[in-house]
């Protein structure tokens, strides 16, 4: 089985801000690849379903992002799950706005949210689909200012992003994530919003 994790924060407060583009993105793919409705499961919302003929299991951690490695712990241990197999969703703010990349391993690049994890599983072997955030023009902005404010886009350009983003997970899933890196890093198009354009 493969074990999806969409990171962000619970909470109508946290729900468009640059922080939940993980949620979104599972969500996406939750709704896309017929994933079906999530129960309280694993200190979170959880559902499962086969996608390309593989077992998939989708986590949104209900435990805030600093401690989203207890509820990733939980279901891979109560699933039998290797780190290899873990999908980890997650914004990044070395990416400017509407860039997607696929990655294996890797430290946490300052991300609480990975931080986390990597200290609950012990390793820091999962995969990662990182979906760019931008950073502030202000340098002076403090960044959890910044992951913590809203999310301002286009609904199409949201909607384009959030949809490579689940199709980087699904060739992940299908394809191993060596193809995923070399099909989902290529340079996207311009896609304004936060950040600077794309070269």
């Amino acid at each position: 089985m493969f074990l999806v994790v969409g990171l962000g924060n619970p909470g109508e407060e946290y729900r468009d801000t640059r922080h939940n583009i993980g949620f979104m993105a599972a969500d996406q793919f939750r709704r896309t690849r017929g994933m079906g409705r999530t129960r309280r499961r694993y200190l979170g919302r959880w559902c499962e379903h086969s996608v390309r003929g593989q077992a998939t299991g989708l986590l949104f951690p209900h435990t805030y992002m600093n401690q989203s490695g207890g509820a990733v712990a939980a279901a891979a241990a109560g699933k039998h799950i290797p780190p290899a197999r873990i999908i980890v969703i997650h914004d990044d703010m070395d990416f400017p706005f509407g860039v997607v990349r696929a990655k294996q391993g890797g430290g946490a690049g300052g991300h609480k949210g990975l931080v986390s994890i990597i200290d609950r599983l012990g390793t820091d072997g999962f995969n990662r689909v990182r979906i760019g955030i931008g950073r502030p023009e202000d340098p002076e902005m403090d960044p959890s200012d910044w992951v913590l404010g809203p999310l301002d886009v286009l609904a199409e350009q949201l909607r384009r992003v959030l949809a490579r983003a689940a199709d980087c997970v699904e060739t992940i899933i299908a394809e191993g994530i060596e193809t995923a890196m070399g099909r989902c890093n290529r340079r996207e198009p311009e896609m304004g919003g936060d950040g600077p354009s794309l070269p």
